[in-house]
């Protein structure tokens, strides 16, 4: 005996007629109904994602994460440091885990490295896939002739003044 008590060669005979569907068929439509439910609306799991989860998982998988939060540090230097500093300095560069800040005079740039803890604690609280370890304050440029791709060693231009 097989499907509903009908012996087999009865059920084998219905269903080569198409009156009594096949297992796989029956297979079918149960996979049928499971794909379904899982079309219908307000049901578990059919949700979008936003939009930055998407872009929270895209720029893991590329490694992203860290050159974005150096760029992010940079772009919110004012929220960092303050509005006020942040009209006086500014980040220069990031180099193995050295920021360097460059400041309008060299009274800002000694001031700030009186705060140097704290702002080295914002930056490693803010940011901290950055990699920040330590800030360098540098007071504004200032023209120098003993470096450059003319330079010689040697006293420099001071031996041929008076």
């Amino acid at each position: 005996m097989s499907d509903g008590g009908l012996p087999e060669t009865i059920a084998t005979y219905l269903r080569l007629r198409g009156l009594e569907p096949s297992r796989r068929a029956k297979w079918q439509k149960k996979k049928r109904d499971r794909d379904d439910d899982d079309k219908q609306p307000f049901t578990p799991g059919r949700d979008p994602g936003s939009l930055g989860d998407a872009l929270d998982v895209l720029t893991r998988a590329n490694g992203w994460e860290k050159q974005l939060s150096r760029e992010d540090l940079v772009r919110q230097w004012e929220d960092v440091a303050g509005a006020e500093t942040a009209q006086h300095s500014s980040p220069v560069s990031l180099n193995e885990g050295m920021l360097t800040i460059q400041c309008d005079s060299t009274a800002w740039a000694k001031n700030l490295s009186y705060m140097r803890a704290q702002i080295l604690t914002q930056i490693i609280t803010s940011y901290p896939e950055a990699g920040v370890s330590s800030v360098r304050f540098v007071g504004p440029d200032v023209p120098t002739w003993k470096w450059g791709p003319r330079s010689i060693p040697g006293r420099g231009p001071r031996d041929t003044y008076g």
